[in-house]
């Protein structure tokens, strides 16, 4: 997605949260402000440790275990001098894949938190 069509998202989720009544305004804020994400330390958990750590931030563990994994037996490989090769190899990929997630972390975020929204407009409307 575009970042002028997270923003158009985005405004239009906010014009359905001012539709809302008083007391579920109070709730979805409530629920929004303990789940929301900030786009500055996604890209600080990825710069600092590519090793997938940002993943963990937004509760996607299968993706963070196995980056994780991947730069944890890439390492041992590479120092260890077994198979160096394949050791760095492998950390070059994850370095490779997690690169691009660094530079559209803003991107990343604000969709995460556009379908944050959705979720929580979604469940406060249901429930009164």
């Amino acid at each position: 997605m575009s970042e002028n069509s997270l923003r158009q998202e985005e405004e239009q989720l906010r014009e359905q949260i001012a539709e809302l009544s008083n007391e579920q305004k109070k709730r979805y804020y409530a629920l929004e402000v303990a789940q929301v994400k900030d786009p500055d330390t996604y890209a600080a958990l990825n710069w600092a440790f590519l090793a997938g750590l940002h993943h963990f931030y937004l509760g996607k563990w299968q993706r963070g275990l196995l980056n994780l994994t991947l730069m944890f037996m890439g390492g041992l490989l590479y120092f260890s001098h077994l198979l160096p090769l394949l050791g760095g190899g492998m950390v070059l990929l994850v370095f490779i894949i997690e690169l691009p997630q660094l530079f559209n972390s803003q991107k990343i975020i604000h969709h995460y938190n556009n379908q944050l929204m959705k979720k929580l407009l979604k469940e406060v409307s249901s429930s009164l």
